[in-house]
């Protein structure tokens, strides 16, 4: 379990610390979209501090999984970001839902390897 949980962190922290750097760094061109997704993607963009704010964040968690520190705080911290990404392509870009969905598996999979870490969250006093 402990080297599926490596294999798992270190895969997340690849694939966001290269959409976010990519991103910064204009490594890629932008898909086109079109139809609905565009208009979402257009009205996401004309915000101006959305997009490069969530990258910071998967910078900063990808960072983490890398390092393998604060690793459960980044699979929460991450888990918004993500639920977002699946709910897009399952709603508006069907075409990408497969990636989507194996990282918000993969995010799972970390949250319930670290679901002791999370116990302190849910007492009330």
């Amino acid at each position: 379990m402990k080297i599926a949980v490596i294999i798992v962190r270190i895969l997340l922290g690849l694939m966001f610390a290269f959409a976010s750097i990519s991103f910064f760094f204009k490594l890629m061109p932008e898909p086109a979209m079109t139809g609905n997704a565009k208009i979402f993607m257009e009205g996401i963009a004309a915000s101006v501090y959305l997009v490069p704010t969530a990258k910071v964040f998967e910078l900063l968690c990808a960072i983490a999984f890398l390092s393998g520190r604060f690793v459960a705080l980044a699979s929460v911290v991450i888990f918004p970001i993500m639920l977002n990404i699946l709910m897009f392509h399952i709603f508006m870009d069907p075409s990408g839902i497969g990636m989507a969905a194996v990282l918000m598996l993969m995010n799972l999979f970390l949250a319930y390897y670290y679901r002791d870490k999370y116990t302190a969250l849910f007492v009330s006093k």
